[in-house]
């Protein structure tokens, strides 16, 4: 029996489109100079122009699809929410949560009833599709009821100590480093005294930190310096993937 059917968008479409037209422009470039030329060095050229050009153009072709527009790599969300009280919060945040990729993930460990926030920029440069719309109805989809919320994850639109349970998932590297921090910090602001954090994160750091920093290193420390306290700190190996994702499981520090 087939389960529901999701749509997650397409990543990075603009500048893969443009690697594709670039592609496609230079192989019909090659071809009417050979066609057009009875020198063989030139046939040749253009030739060698051509297949470079289609090599490209197929690699761009596979990366366009991937992760396809309705794969879920779910055992990554299950091993970060089964690790979380959700079975517990009155009001759990998704900070990140984009078409609703990780709002389905954690879905099957939520209760029904649970009152869901999903925040986003929206932004469809990044993502073809990417909106509050998408977001709900893959939720929906899912099992589970979602208030999508566009905005900045640095200056959350949410009252102090509101959420029960927060969740980012691949999103903090993808910001400038002051902003992840602020992020982090506003995620401390907003939740409860007993409240429960959950990050899942690449190996990667934003593209401005400072040095050359280990990403576990760096997230623990980062966490840490927004006002939390680490319960869990785990490196998830996955099949199929060459390096292991970062699981950090964090309350607010109270002492502070």
């Amino acid at each position: 029996m087939l389960g529901p059917r999701y749509y997650f968008g397409v990543y990075h479409w603009r500048r893969r489109f443009r690697s594709l037209a670039l592609a496609a422009v230079a192989i019909a470039a090659a071809a009417v100079v050979g066609s057009r030329t009875r020198s063989r060095s030139r046939r040749a050229a253009a030739s060698l122009v051509a297949s470079v050009a289609a090599v490209r153009g197929f690699r761009t072709l596979r990366q366009l699809v991937g992760p396809t527009p309705w794969s879920l790599e779910r055992a990554k969300y299950d091993a970060l929410a089964s690790r979380l009280p959700l079975d517990r919060a009155d009001r759990v945040l998704d900070v990140g949560c984009g078409t609703g990729r990780s709002l389905v993930g954690i879905a099957p460990h939520v209760p029904s009833g649970t009152a869901v926030v999903g925040l986003d920029v929206f932004d469809d440069r990044v993502i073809l599709g990417n909106g509050p719309r998408l977001a709900r109805r893959n939720a929906d989809r899912a099992g589970i009821g979602v208030e999508p919320v566009a905005g900045d994850a640095a200056t959350l639109p949410l009252r102090d100590g509101s959420v029960d349970v927060a969740t980012a998932c691949r999103v903090l590297h993808d910001l400038p480093a002051s902003s992840a921090e602020d992020a982090l910090s506003e995620l401390r602001r907003v939740c409860r005294a007993d409240a429960t954090v959950g990050v899942l994160e690449l190996p990667l750091v934003p593209d401005d930190a400072a040095g050359d920093p280990d990403p576990e290193a760096y997230w623990v420390d980062r966490v840490l310096e927004a006002g939390f306290e680490i319960e869990t700190l785990e490196r998830l190996e996955l099949a199929g993937r060459t390096e292991p994702y970062i699981v950090i499981v964090a309350r607010p520090n109270t002492g502070r």
